[in-house]
């Protein structure tokens, strides 16, 4: 996702002289397009990502679109002071990119951990959040952020994630992608961001649930986008959302808050403390989404 990422900014770069890409010196083997083909719109603020979120928001008080960008934790949670008082109270066409979201970065410890990153910029009243699942909705997603410039919080994986959607969807804030027609199936799987591919996983191995439920991921929500979500879920019997995030604060408890009965699965607390690959951290993930599946 970040490579698509990257590759898809420089495209919008080309045709747009306002868009600036800061870093908190990270993302080399990825970012070298970009800074190579604009040096005067990158900037490497150094670890120093509160500056670095600063400053972002001041060149975008004077019309440019900028993007803020390092391993998820660093420019959200380090940075929490200047997201909310400096980009979001003003309303400013700041992108903050975390990179890693979830436990991608798993094996360095609780300190790289993303998992309640959501909590935080959900709280950002005039924040969208975007969790695409796979390069084409990273694409997509990029897209409606540059054509219409707010607060955003753009949650990637790392690299090497297969397409699992559809070219043609467009993302637009509370409309999930579905994996297929909706047709008479009641039982819905949502997920946001790159745990979709373990709902494709289910979807294609068990006969049972490909003949009951129907799987979705929700790329664009937030604050502004909780009527237009209700609108797109009504129908299902039962809907179980999925996420690498703790329950408290996240894409459950948005959807519940919302008013969109749902069962969440998420990450048990006991992960904060683990150390491990992503595969190896989100077992419990598994495991607890299978007995809720199995339940209904």
């Amino acid at each position: 996702m970040r490579n698509t990422f990257i590759n898809e900014l420089v495209k919008h770069a080309r045709q747009n002289d306002n868009i600036v890409l800061m870093v908190g010196d990270l993302g080399y083997s990825a970012i070298e397009p970009f800074c190579e083909e604009f040096p005067d719109r990158f900037v490497n603020a150094g670890v120093a990502e509160q500056n670095m979120t600063a400053m972002a928001a001041g060149m975008a008080s004077e019309g440019y679109h900028v993007f803020t960008y390092s391993i998820a934790n660093f420019p959200t949670f380090r940075c929490a002071e200047q997201i909310r008082n400096d980009i979001d109270y003003h309303k400013l066409p700041v992108t903050v990119v975390a990179v890693g979201g979830g436990l991608a970065y798993g094996n360095l410890g609780y300190s790289h951990h993303a998992v309640q990153d959501f909590a935080l910029m959900r709280a950002m009243p005039n924040f969208l959040i975007a969790a695409p699942c796979d390069p084409n909705q990273t694409q997509s997603c990029l897209d409606f952020m540059i054509e219409n410039p707010q607060p955003y919080y753009l949650r990637l994986n790392k690299a090497g994630e297969p397409n699992l959607t559809a070219t043609d969807y467009i993302s637009s804030p509370g409309v999930p992608y579905f994996s297929e027609a909706r047709g008479k199936k009641k039982n819905l799987l949502l997920t946001t961001g790159a745990v979709y591919d373990i709902a494709c996983g289910i979807l294609n191995k068990d006969a049972d649930f490909q003949s009951n439920w129907i799987v979705g991921n929700l790329p664009l929500w937030g604050e502004s986008s909780r009527e237009e979500v209700i609108s797109h879920l009504q129908g299902f019997d039962c809907i179980v959302t999925l996420e690498e995030h703790l329950l408290a604060g996240g894409f459950g408890s948005w959807l519940l808050e919302s008013g969109v009965k749902c069962i969440p699965c998420y990450l048990d607390i006991s992960t904060c403390g683990n150390v491990g690959t992503q595969s190896h951290l989100k077992k419990t993930l598994l495991d607890s989404l299978a007995n809720i599946i199995a339940s209904v």
